[in-house]
């Protein structure tokens, strides 16, 4: 039987309804719309009645901010529709239902099919009604779903026949396989396929669609760069410049001894690395045939010992997938950068996303026939890419989007990631004869088949629109999981291989382990039946790793994927005949011989023509300084980005150097992301990325585009305080399709000869990169783009930022001597200007250190102003017309007023340029520009689309600050604490139950252990019922023998159905934890505390305000959607208002800290009666106030819109304790470039304080 209930969000907690109705008026411009009801209906199967019923409040709503009914509201409406995902789309709210009714249940998994009815009212015309069911239903990933009842949720698949053999392929003309392409949808071309006939004419049969699908998937440009890897035959270079470059290259060429290889974009890419390896230059190469991600030797400092760790970093492209269905496709672009360094048994810990746009701004109106609008693709890419780093727990340390009108032709969506992992976790082993391959985590859909090929092809109007299979939703809850097995030295130090599961899936990630393979289609796990042979063998997944075990180690390795709460399974096995067979319902629908796999398909050859450059002007005119520094700041690619940057969490992992935003008002933009390695213990050791690029010269110039990108990438680490000799680079190139033009071939020729030219000239290598080749949509192109990361290991206290520090500093300039082009540094001068900062550096003498990018000086300066408002006064000698023009590699640097200034050299220039001033003021010829009213129009121009400040009037943002000192009210909760019964230790035991999407489980550890206890973690288990069954008899032997319960953040269940913790509340609402818990407190006087995704469910449950696990009701307080409707990270500053918890003994009532917060689900609500209560028992335990102690409702005061700015609430007696803020984030050089961050929150040791006697 299947039963329904609608959940629709009562008034006041309709976020989503109002933000959705505010986008449809003001962006589809649809004027008659009068209101809108979003409403979630769910349908459950394979439950009862009984059951279904106790799920309704629990899981499906909360009675504080849902209205439920069992038939669809009766609504005076003028349109109501339904959307639901298409079938085989992974439905993160499905699966989190599913699972929650399990743990009530302890029982089986029901099948749960949500959808979402839009409720319409208004004068709405019919091409309204199709509008907006244009802008809510993507086809690519949902549909328009019937609001009939149902009789069934079963999905009817039909059993798959077997495989096509394709007969007579072998005879095919050149037409019969130019027919075959295209009615096969390949993305090989007719020489390709014609060589495929040469093998299979040699192998004496006709091959299986699976063969060709796996030969069509190994050789595209995503998985084997075939563009890369083209042969460059005829080479006309009409650019002295470049001649010289290329002249240089066969140089190189020849004295490595590679005259007989194929000249080629690939060589030319890698032929850096290799020369300056060669001379020296470039060392700690980590090299072996395993390598997925540039994997680099390094001493790491922990607790003091340096041991040897591995340093990994990886970038990577989705931008097909993103054009065409932005969540998944910008969530799957994080989950496949993050997937290499991950085989490679690194724990993935920082993230920088870079993405290229058309201006969001354009109307809706404007969008090309065939594509999404642009407004739309940024939003909701931003929102793919944030959730999925955010649930997984990866840090996300810089993000910039890029504005360029080239990028409507195709999106730009772009993931960088570091790992480490010690080294002595790292066991690479060629596999052997009989080793066994294991497939682990994710199951097997249809969703993400074809997306190498996919990515591959060329795209017109027509071919978007059968591209959803091509892109899927990944599950950041399984990699989060995977992210944690790979992170035990005991489980990664059984593996001999690993791959992950991108593009190709089952046929290349398993596939390329080992040169002979028999595997087994039907050991593959399933996320429902209905699947062919090809779909198992080509569907890939953000969520699975392939690994190669010795056979006898493979029950050790199956006990610690279970204790993770894992899947896995036997696939394959390794072989002595070099070929990949593949078998399915005992036929061998795959069987090709390694060396053919290998050969990439049939040799391809290209001519090349280097056209004369263009010449590169910027653009920033005006009468004076004030009107061009005006049209610098509103220019999209220098003015505000903190709303979109806002969104990604930056300091999971506790190991974040710099903030993305520098000083007290976390607006200055940070050169460069750096973080401490995640180590155990204490680490000095930290890593920086920064990248370079601009699009408007490498358009112009695709040779000085690409070496300035270099440039601009090495001089922003340098400016962070990491040494030149120490970094490496990985390039990202994105390029138009290039077909057989020479024109279009002499872009990334160019290119890449640049960044060769750089890498030489400056002694940095790039030891990896990503080419994405797909950069057309009909006649429209990219822009030439080559971004160049460079990443470097460094010192903590060496990290520099660069918002001014204080007023009254000297200003000096550092600029090398340029070549005649007046952008391209002489590299004696630049060489001579990165010593003179590091040395600057190095010796403490520095205040803050920035270089220029695409907005030339003049915004580096405005920018440096930002973070603290400090202004600045140039001197007279300096001529404003050179604040706007290039100067990649030139360096800014604020030093103390008593500071020497270094001396010149002859090719690099030492100039003191003016002073910093207490006036908020862009001072110079005489003229002065208030940067108060300058950063209102810098802050405005994108805020229309990614919103992030206040609109309310002075009168709605005021609060009353909360002070409880009634010392009766205090004793009366100490009194009514059970002294007696405290286990006095010095050591108490905490358990950090971890659930699935948990995710501060790390930095929650180290905090405790730091504060003297002894903290374990508990995985709570939920794949099988005897899973659940045992987990919660775990949990409650686990609270019965521990202290304190510490419930740390994250996202579990994925925060949903529709609502944060609700996986969690349903877990303690077992009688038997239920029981555990209030034996801890009642009994043994113990103590619990919640941060983040923890507070949520400790008010789900009723432990905060009431003090005991109790059903919910509609006047009980609750946690909800931030006010802005989208996920908040950044320091805010709380404010002690009450000390009667244990947990706040250490603080006084007027404390303030400096902490971070990253959640969607914050906003504290309650009632004007229980606000009452919980100030006068004094249970508002913390506000959220601003730099000097005063609570408000401004968004950059209280980021969620809480009620009464509250921030955390205890229980009545304070043994309970609930908090937004996350006080475990904190550690030894964190936050440096925001002041008083380094303020430790003594919360946790005052907990552990309790115990001792």
């Amino acid at each position: 039987m299947v039963f329904r209930v609608y959940v629709e969000k009562s008034s006041g907690f309709d976020v989503e309804a109002q933000h959705l109705a505010h986008e449809l008026t003001s962006i589809l411009g649809i004027s008659g719309l009068r209101s809108l009801r979003v409403i979630n209906r769910y349908d459950v199967e394979g439950i009862s009645r009984k059951l279904f019923d106790t799920c309704v409040p629990t899981v499906f709503s909360e009675p504080q901010s849902d209205t439920v009914t069992y038939e669809l509201p009766v609504l005076p409406i003028s349109t109501t529709f339904a959307v639901e995902y298409l079938p085989g789309q992974f439905d993160q709210r499905a699966e989190s239902a599913s699972e929650c009714i399990q743990l009530i249940s302890q029982g089986e998994r029901p099948t749960v099919r949500p959808a979402t009815i839009y409720a319409l009212d208004g004068d709405l015309t019919a091409s309204d009604i199709e509008a907006v069911k244009s802008y809510v239903i993507n086809p690519v990933e949902a549909r328009e779903a019937s609001l009939a009842e149902r009789d069934s949720l079963d999905l009817h698949l039909a059993q798959p026949s077997k495989v096509e053999i394709l007969a007579g392929f072998r005879e095919l003309d050149e037409a019969g396989l130019l027919d075959m392409i295209a009615n096969r949808d390949l993305a090989m071309d007719v020489d390709d396929l014609a060589f495929c006939q040469d093998y299979f004419r040699e192998e004496k049969r006709d091959p299986s669609i699976t063969e060709i699908k796996v030969i069509d998937t190994y050789w595209s440009d995503h998985c084997r760069h075939t563009t890369f890897g083209t042969e460059l035959k005829s080479v006309t270079i009409d650019d002295a410049t470049v001649q010289a470059a290329f002249k240089r290259y066969q140089s190189m060429r020849h004295e490595l001894g590679r005259d007989e290889k194929p000249r080629c974009l690939m060589d030319m890419a890698t032929i850096g690395a290799k020369y300056l390896k060669s001379k020296g230059i470039l060392k700690n190469l980590d090299e072996s045939e395993e390598i997925n991600a540039c994997t680099v030797k390094t001493k790491v400092d922990v607790d003091g010992e340096q041991q040897d760790w591995l340093f990994l970093f990886k970038n990577e492209t989705h931008n097909h997938p993103t054009e065409i269905e932005p969540f998944g496709g910008a969530a799957t672009c994080i989950g496949g950068a993050i997937r290499d360094p991950l085989s490679g048994r690194s724990y993935v810990y920082q993230a920088m996303r870079l993405t290229g746009a058309a201006d969001p701004r354009t109307p809706v109106s404007q969008t090309l026939q065939g594509k999404l609008p642009q407004r739309k693709i940024v939003t909701t890419a931003a929102e793919g890419y944030s959730s999925y780093g955010n649930q997984i727990g990866l840090a996300t340390g810089q993000v910039h989007e890029i504005y360029h009108p080239g990028y409507v032709a195709k999106r730009m969506e772009v993931g960088a990631v570091v790992g480490a992992t010690p080294a002595n976790h790292v066991r690479r082993e060629t596999p052997t004869p009989g080793d066994s391959i294991i497939l682990l985590g994710g199951r097997t859909g249809r969703d993400g088949i074809g997306g190498a090929t996919g990515a591959s092809k060329s795209q017109n109007a027509e071919s978007l629109e059968d591209c959803g299979a091509e892109v899927q939703k990944g599950n950041p809850i399984v990699e989060r999981k995977l992210q944690r097995l790979f992170r035990r030295g005991d489980a990664a130090k059984l593996i001999k291989r690993c791959n992950d599961f991108g593009a190709g899936g089952v046929s290349v990630a398993t596939g390329e382990l080992a040169d002979g393979l028999l595997i087994n289609l039907d050991a593959v796990k399933k996320k429902y039946e209905g699947l062919n042979g090809t779909e198992l063998a080509i569907s890939e997944s953000q969520e699975r790793m392939a690994v190669a075990l010795d056979s006898n180690d493979v029950d050790e390795f199956m006990g610690y994927v279970r204790e993770e709460n894992l899947e896995a399974t036997v696939v394959a096995q390794v072989t002595e005949e070099k070929r990949l067979r593949m078998v399915w319902k005992g036929d061998t629908i795959v069987d090709i011989s390694r060396k053919f796999l290998a050969s990439n398909g049939a040799p391809k050859q290209a001519d090349v023509h280097v056209e004369h450059p263009s010449e590169y002007q910027t653009a920033w005119n005006g009468r004076n300084l004030e009107e061009r520094l005006h049209a610098l700041v509103t220019d999209l690619n220098v003015c505000s980005n903190n709303g979109l940057s806002e969104r990604f969490d930056s300091t999971i992992g506790a190991s974040t150097v710099l903030m993305p935003f520098g000083g007290r008002r976390q607006l200055t933009t940070s050169m460069a992301m750096v973080a401490k390695f995640p180590v155990a213990g204490e680490t000095t050791t930290v890593s920086g990325m920064a990248w370079g690029f601009n699009p408007y010269i490498t358009e112009k110039n695709q040779y000085t585009g690409a070496y300035l990108a270099v440039i601009e990438s090495v001089a922003k680490l340098v400016a962070a305080g990491f040494h030149k000799q120490d970094m490496y680079l990985s390039l990202q190139e994105y390029f138009e399709k290039l077909g057989s033009s020479p024109e279009r071939w002499g872009k990334p020729f160019a290119s890449v000869l640049g960044a060769l030219s750089a890498q030489i000239d400056l002694g940095v290598g790039a030891i990896g990169g990503k080419d994405s080749m797909s950069g057309s949509f009909e006649k429209l192109d990219v822009p030439p783009t080559l971004i160049s990361f460079a990443v470097a290991v460094g010192t903590l206290s060496h990290i520099m930022s660069p918002e001014f520090k204080k007023a009254g500093s000297r200003l000096i300039r550092v600029t090398p001597r340029y070549l005649p082009d007046n952008m391209t540094p002489e590299i004696k001068g630049l060489t001579d200007s990165i010593a003179i900062v590091e040395k600057l550096i190095d010796e403490g003498k520095t205040l803050a250190v920035s270089t220029p990018g695409y907005g030339c000086t003049a915004a580096m300066l405005f920018d440096m102003t930002l973070g603290n408002h400090i202004g600045l006064h140039l001197n007279d000698n300096i001529q404003s017309d050179s604040l706007f023009l290039p100067a990649y590699g030139s360096f800014i640097i604020e030093l103390p007023d008593d500071t020497d200034i270094p001396e010149s050299t002859g090719m690099a220039v030492v100039q003191e340029i003016g002073a910093t001033t207490e006036e908020y003021q862009f001072a110079m010829d005489n003229e002065s520009v208030d940067l108060s009213r300058l950063q209102e129009d810098w802050e405005h121009q994108l805020e229309g689309v990614f919103p992030y400040r206040s609109n309310k009037s002075a009168e709605e943002l005021k609060v009353k600050a909360i002070s409880f000192t009634n010392p009766a009210a205090r004793n009366d909760a100490h009194a009514a604490r059970s002294r007696s019964k405290v286990q006095h230790t010095a050591n108490p035991r905490v358990i950090i139950p971890v659930f699935p999407g948990t995710n501060c489980e790390f930095d929650t550890i180290r905090a405790f252990e730091r504060a003297g206890a002894k903290a374990s973690t508990l995985v709570i288990r939920n794949l099988t019922p005897s899973d659940v069954m045992q987990s919660t008899q775990a949990l409650e032997d686990a609270i019965h023998n521990s202290q304190i319960i510490m419930l740390p953040g994250g996202f579990s269940g994925g925060d949903e159905p529709d609502g944060s913790a609700k996986f969690i509340a349903d877990f303690f609402r077992s009688p038997a934890i239920t029981e555990a818990v209030r034996d801890l407190l009642n009994n043994r006087d113990g103590l619990i505390l919640g941060i983040c995704n923890g507070f949520q469910a400790l008010v789900k449950l009723g432990l905060v305000p009431y003090g005991d696990i109790v059903p919910m009701t509609k006047a009980s307080p609750t946690l909800t959607y931030n006010a802005i409707g989208r996920h908040q990270s950044k320091l805010i500053h709380t404010r002690i208002s009450s000390t009667l918890s244990p947990w706040l003994s250490r603080s006084e009532v007027g404390d303030t800290h400096t902490i971070a917060i990253s959640h969607g689900d914050g906003r504290f609500v309650a009632g004007t009666d229980m606000l009452h209560r919980l100030a006068g028992n004094g249970q508002i335990a913390t506000q959220y106030v601003d730099a000097v102690g005063v609570p408000s409702m401004d968004l950059d005061v209280n980021p969620n819109g809480s009620v009464m700015s509250i921030e955390g609430i205890t229980s009545p007696d304070g043994r309970i304790l609930g908090k937004m803020a996350h006080t475990e984030r904190s550690g030894n050089g964190l936050y440096q470039n925001v002041p008083g961050a380094d303020v430790r929150q003594p919360l946790i040791e005052g907990g552990v304080d309790y115990f001792r006697a």
